[in-house]
Parts: C-alpha cells; structure tokens; sequence
C-alpha cells in the first residue's frame, strides 16, 4: 500500500504528476514506470485518495481552442464579515475557476481574487452578472493579455 511518505509512494506520485498517456490503458504505462503492476498501482492511487493526498484526476482543456478566449483575475474588495458568503457566490460560477482570499489584502483592499474564462465579448457581462448576485460592485478587473506558462505543480 502506497502512502505519500514511503519511497513507493513518492515514485508513483511523480508518475502521476505528469500527463497521463492518452491510450486505452495509462495506468499499465504508469506501473511500468514505477515498476509496479497496474493492480498495485490502481489500489495504491485508491489508498492515496482515500488518504485526501490525491483529490481527482482531470483532462486539460486548451480553453482557447475550445472557444474561451478571455480571461481575468478579477480582485474583489469584499467586507471582511460577507468573505465566505461572496466567496460561495463566487464558487457557484461555472466559469470562475480559482477563487482565493488573499491577505494583506491587495492594494490595501481586494481581498478575494477570482479567475474567470469568459467567450468572445461576454467578460464584462459575466462580471456585472457576478457582481451584481454577490452584491459587491468595488472591484478591479486584470484581463489576461498574454500566457507565458501554464503547467501542473510537480511536487516530487
């Protein structure tokens, strides 16, 4: 049984850290990796998640491609008794995909900071619908002009 502290452990973390083979069987590629069998390895990645060390496995999706072409980090000055409840709002957002409290509050202020991937000319519809379900109209929009890196953390 692998656990994130024993040496097992850490070699199938960093096989599964990385992309995944897109083939019928990835996990056989990962247990050839990690010199284990794909029985070993499926049971390990079941004891990880159950120990909370692996929360899910997920597709990328090459958002630009797919259509969503604007992005921001929009910066919310939320008062400090309505965070959790903005933050809720916030999270029930589809296309709000991070949402963090931040302190020392940026700008002396902005202390919840969302990410938001939007279609072509619907951002700043999306924002005034978001703003206005949450209640909270003191925010700065930081629209995303160009990537310069996007990757996974790897961590081992």
């Amino acid at each position: 049984m692998a656990h994130r502290k024993d040496k097992g452990g850490q070699v199938l973390l960093r096989q599964l850290q990385g992309d995944l083979p897109v083939e019928k069987r990835p996990f056989r590629t990962v247990a050839s990796g990690a010199g284990m069998s794909e029985e070993a390895v499926l049971d390990a990645i079941g004891t990880l998640a159950q120990q909370g060390v692996i929360r899910k496995f997920g597709a990328i999706l090459r958002h630009q491609r797919a259509g969503i072409t604007r992005n921001a980090m929009v910066v919310w000055a939320v008062p400090p008794d309505r965070t959790e409840e903005a933050g809720n709002v916030f999270a029930s957002f589809r296309e709000i995909t991070h949402c963090y409290e931040r302190r020392p509050p940026f700008q002396g202020r902005y202390n919840l900071f969302t990410m938001i991937h939007a279609g072509k000319g619907s951002l700043e519809e999306l924002i005034g619908t978001i703003s206005s379900k949450a209640g909270i109209g003191d925010y700065q929009v930081l629209e995303s002009l160009e990537e310069f890196k996007k990757s996974s953390m790897e961590y081992f």
